[in-house]
């Protein structure tokens, strides 16, 4: 099992491409970074964690964010933790996406997902009642614009014929799709267009991993956000064939970062030494 971290990436905290060399220098194998165009003001869509903190709304472009990243590193993976695919126009996005694999020499992670604040979507033109077919069309369109010389893809919300999208990305036919989320239709999410899951952790996950592999009829990895900086729970994501574990790092100055890494880095070693 890999593990990795993910980050908030603000202006004022640790920068992308700081934080990237960092965690390389240290040995994770992946970074993902988080996305929130905004935060509406209003906050009626309720945060399920209490106060929303404030690095939601301080947070750098997604991907001018991950080009940083990529360009302060040479092995470690970065990724979006997640992009939120129904804010984004899918022509626009898979070409960064094919940009940021072209330029990183083929180290991308594309985690998608529709995220959970309604205003938000409301503010980028998305009715929430159909968030998840938008999600599902935006993910397939990119798919054909990356595999196809010539992509051409016509659903309900997304429609075009024959265009040219270069760069390809550099990882055939496209990079990894995590699908993040953990909503009661993910597993169906999962089977229909994704290459991983890719939930946030809590108990919940392993039976619906077992579930998982039951159902797919193709290889189908699983990578966990927020694992707990626990051996212990470690141990459990390795025995369920979990590929990769990542624990949040906190927004703020290297010493708040470096703090948080050591602890991470503490329960890896103690899993390690558990005989994993």
């Amino acid at each position: 099992m890999d593990f990795g971290v993910g980050y908030f990436p603000t202006h004022n905290a640790v920068a992308p491409g700081p934080l990237a060399r960092l965690v390389e220098e240290r040995g994770q194998s992946a970074l993902f970074f988080a996305e929130h165009t905004h935060i509406p003001a209003s906050r009626d869509t309720p945060y399920a964690q209490g106060e929303l903190p404030t690095r939601y709304w301080h947070t750098y472009d997604l991907f001018v964010a991950l080009t940083a990243a990529a360009a302060a590193t040479s092995r470690l993976r970065v990724g979006s933790g997640i992009c939120l695919v129904i804010e984004r126009d899918p022509i626009i996005t898979a070409k960064e996406v094919a940009s940021i694999d072209q330029l990183c020499g083929g180290r991308f992670e594309f985690g998608v997902g529709a995220g959970w604040n309604r205003e938000e979507m409301r503010n980028h033109g998305t009715d929430p009642r159909v968030r998840m077919t938008i999600l599902r069309e935006r993910v397939e369109a990119m798919r054909a614009i990356w595999s196809q010389e010539e992509a051409t893809y016509h659903g309900t919300y997304v429609s075009f014929d024959r265009i040219w999208s270069y760069p390809k990305p550099v990882q055939r036919p496209h990079p990894p799709v995590l699908v993040g989320g953990a909503g009661p239709g993910v597993l169906d999410r999962v089977l229909a267009f994704g290459d991983a899951w890719f939930p946030n952790y809590d108990e919940t996950i392993f039976p619906r991993i077992e579930q998982l592999r039951a159902r797919a009829e193709r290889p189908i990895d699983v990578q966990v956000l927020s694992a707990p900086a626990d051996p212990a729970v470690l141990q459990r994501l390795h025995d369920a064939g979990v590929q990769r574990a990542s624990r949040w790092l906190p927004s703020g100055p290297r010493s708040t970062v470096e703090r948080a890494l050591d602890e991470w880095e503490r329960a890896i070693a103690d899993f390690a030494g558990e005989g994993a």
